[in-house]
Formats: structure tokens, C-alpha cells, sequence
């Protein structure tokens, strides 16, 4: 059904087309203002045969696309968003056998780590 709704609109954007094209333009119809006998239908004359088809077929392009509107959201199949794969979620902690060391006393900290040169050693006071 779904195919053949798009096939139908697809047809309807050409005759729409093809049938806006081949009308005359409003400026071909300026003699008519200053009276003609075509003034008794107006400036604009009577509805012609292509100007029905453009009016048909306008509603049906509407028509169709109300249509598969409806459709594509009523959708029952499946989306192809199941597809793809999702990273699995870091855990917040590491598991019990990779916890981390026991903490290191501060003054035991201090003992082990290199000390630093002062600022007047690395030359950057004068």
C-alpha cells in the first residue's frame, strides 16, 4: 500500500508541474482590464480545462501527502536504530579485585617522592 501511495504522489508532482508550466502567465490577459469581449467572465475568464487538472491535481498531491505522512508515522516496523551496537557503561567503581592501594600515610608520602629544585636553584631568580 505504502507503494503505491508513493507511486501516486510521485505522479502528481509531475502532472502538477508539467500542467503549472504550460498555463499562460496573468500578463498575457492585461487587455482584458480595459474591455474585451471576454469582460462579461471578469478579468481572469472563464476556468479553463487546465486550470481544473492544476486544481486536481494539487488536491490529490495534498492528499497523498497527508497519506504517507500518516504512514511513515504509524509505522510498524523496526526501527534501525536496534541495530546498532552501544558501548557497554564504565562502572563507577573497579571491581573488588582491582581495588585500589590502601592509602599512604602523609609523612611516608614525602619520604618517597624526589624533592623539587627552588625556584632559585633552576636560575629562574635573579
Amino acid at each position: 500500500m505504502y507503494t503505491f501511495v508513493v507511486v501516486v504522489h510521485v505522479l502528481a508532482c509531475f502532472f502538477l508541474v508539467v500542467t503549472v508550466l504550460l498555463q499562460q502567465g496573468k500578463g498575457a490577459e492585461v487587455g482584458a482590464v480595459f474591455g474585451s469581449s471576454e469582460a462579461i467572465f471578469g478579468a481572469t475568464g472563464p476556468t479553463t480545462l487546465l486550470s481544473k487538472i492544476t486544481t486536481a491535481c494539487a488536491v490529490l498531491f495534498m492528499i497523498t501527502s497527508l497519506t504517507l505522512t500518516y504512514m511513515s508515522i504509524n509505522k510498524k516496523g523496526e526501527s534501525v536504530m536496534h541495530r546498532v551496537v552501544t558501548e557497554q557503561p564504565v562502572p563507577s567503581q573497579p571491581p573488588a579485585d582491582q581495588q585500589a592501594p590502601a592509602a599512604v600515610p602523609a609523612g611516608a608520602a614525602q619520604d618517597q617522592m624526589p624533592e623539587s629544585p627552588s625556584p632559585a636553584e633552576q636560575g629562574g631568580v635573579k
